[in-house]
């Protein structure tokens, strides 16, 4: 097998040198024997689309184990009964989430509401505060900021996710641990990685609402932001961190995680590089001008449109987790990526423990 190799080109955009995201996609072709045959290369687009429901039904996220037969595919009554519940779950899942958008619609109304009360109350008490609530710098006027709203919504659906996590690992690991077959554990494999592609398209959404809150990681514990990457993990070292949960591999096997850690590396590598740059840029610009007394300066401007390409940034770092997932899920065998994902689940749980425990330890008296 070629080992990977991963081409990035630059390209000058407004001034700031942005990776074309030219990271290759691995190739999904497999040898006769079901060996995994990768090219090595991954390829990243700013227009990609995390979505796309096409490829997924075309081709599958991880398609029914070679080596069950015939007879083995065919529905029973126990799998039937196992859909059914899955499908019931996930319907009461769409009903509390969208109970909880409407008690964030009910809850911005009402803000709404206050801040305009707020609002016309200000004048008659001669109350004045920087100019009123148009120049508060945190970003609030007389009407809810779009900003703001995007990232409530996320944190609520992101407290759902949560949840629903939570439940999927113990549905994992109850169901290694009865040794139900390939095809039924095939099932919560793919539940299990849609999950986690539903969480970069929330992501998506909120990043173009607030792209710091993304970056920054202020939405996770403080334990999990300590090993955060552009808003989430990154994919090289949660690969380190699974393979002792997946042997025993096999030497093939072996080789496609170490030549897949490499091309996560190296896409990682030019993301970042292309942070630092975009970093470095925005630092010069907004150091360039003078402020003239608060007054609104052409520096400013440069600098908004430049922030446009961090959007992007998390969207290709977003990509290569998501490409780094369903890799793995082809390498892996229906068990094998049972166990990942109850491992990967498991040590998010653990970060988030990790936290609880750290923010509640006793404190020395002083």
């Amino acid at each position: 097998m070629n080992s990977p190799s991963t081409q990035f080109v630059t390209s000058r955009r407004m001034g700031v040198y942005e990776p074309i995201h030219q990271i290759s996609m691995w190739d999904e072709s497999f040898r006769s024997s079901g060996n995994f045959n990768a090219s090595a290369s991954m390829i990243l687009d700013e227009d990609i689309k995390l979505d796309n429901q096409s490829e997924d039904t075309s081709h599958g996220i991880l398609g029914p184990s070679s080596k069950c037969n015939q007879e083995a595919t065919k529905p029973t009554d126990k799998v039937q009964r196992r859909l059914a519940q899955n499908r019931e779950a996930a319907r009461k899942s769409r009903m509390r989430k969208k109970a909880y958008v409407q008690q964030l619609e009910t809850s911005r109304l009402k803000l709404v509401q206050l801040e305009q009360e707020l609002d016309r109350a200000r004048p008659q008490q001669g109350v004045y505060i920087g100019g009123g609530l148009d120049s508060n710098p945190l970003g609030f006027s007389g009407t809810i900021n779009s900003g703001s709203a995007g990232v409530t919504t996320f944190e609520m659906e992101y407290r759902h996710w949560v949840e629903e996590q939570n439940r999927q690992i113990c549905e994992l690991r109850t169901a290694l641990h009865a040794h139900i077959s390939d095809v039924e554990l095939q099932f919560l494999v793919d539940s299990g990685m849609n999950h986690y592609f539903e969480l970069f398209s929330m992501k998506s959404t909120a990043a173009k609402a607030d792209v710091f809150y993304v970056v920054s990681g202020v939405w996770k514990t403080s334990a999990e932001r300590f090993f955060s990457w552009i808003g989430g993990f990154r994919p090289s070292e949660i690969l380190k961190v699974l393979q002792p949960h997946l042997d025993p591999l096999t030497d093939q096997q072996a080789l496609d995680v170490h030549n897949l850690r490499q091309s996560c590396q190296q896409a990682e590598d030019a993301l970042s590089q292309g942070m630092d740059k975009l970093q470095h840029t925005l630092a010069e610009t907004l150091a360039a001008g003078q402020l003239d007394e608060g007054s609104y300066v052409p520096q400013m401007a440069n600098a908004m449109e430049r922030l446009e390409a961090l959007v992007s940034f998390v969207t290709q770092a977003d990509h290569i987790r998501r490409e780094t997932l369903q890799q793995m899920s082809h390498i892996l065998t229906t068990r094998q990526a049972a166990r990942g994902l109850l491992a990967l689940g498991e040590y998010f749980r653990s970060l988030r423990d990790l936290s609880s425990l750290w923010a509640t330890r006793p404190h020395e008296p002083a």
